[in-house]
C-alpha cells in the first residue's frame, strides 16, 4: 500500500506537469492557464450544486426513516472530487469532473459498493468449543 501512495505522489504530478507543459508549448501558456482556472471555477460550481442536490436528498431519505447510504457515498464521492479538482492539472480536473457528473459517479459508487461488499464477507473462522 506505501509504494502505491508514494508512487501515485511521484506519477500523477509528473503526468500533470508533463501534460501542462506540453499544452502549454502547443496553445500558449495564457491559454493553458486560462483552461486549468476554468476547470477549477466548472468544477467549484459543480461540486457545490451536487453536493446541495446530495444533501437535499439525503435529508428527504432520513425524513421517510429511508437510510441514506448512496447519498452518503454520493457525498464521499463529491467531496474526494473537489479534493481532486483542487489539484492543478488536466488528468486531476478530468477525474474530478467525471466524479462530478451523476452517470459516471453513479457507475463508481456501484464499483466502489461491489468492491466493499466483497471486502465485507465473512470469511470461515475457525473456533474451539470450549
Amino acid at each position: 500500500m506505501l509504494y502505491k501512495l508514494l508512487a501515485a505522489f511521484i506519477l500523477i504530478p509528473l503526468v500533470e506537469l508533463t501534460l501542462l507543459i506540453k499544452l502549454g508549448g502547443v496553445i500558449g501558456v495564457i491559454n493553458t492557464i486560462g483552461i486549468v482556472i476554468l476547470t477549477a471555477v466548472i468544477g467549484a460550481y459543480l461540486a457545490r450544486s451536487e453536493g446541495t442536490r446530495t444533501l437535499l436528498q439525503l435529508r428527504t431519505n432520513l425524513d421517510k426513516g429511508i437510510v441514506p447510504t448512496d447519498e452518503l457515498i454520493d457525498a464521499l464521492i463529491i467531496f474526494a472530487a473537489g479534493a481532486v479538482l483542487l489539484t492543478p492539472g488536466f488528468l486531476t480536473d478530468i477525474c474530478g469532473l467525471l466524479l462530478l457528473f451523476s452517470p459516471t459517479r453513479r457507475l463508481f459508487r456501484q464499483r466502489l459498493k461491489a468492491h466493499f461488499s466483497a471486502r465485507a464477507r465473512p470469511r470461515d473462522i475457525d473456533v474451539d468449543p470450549l
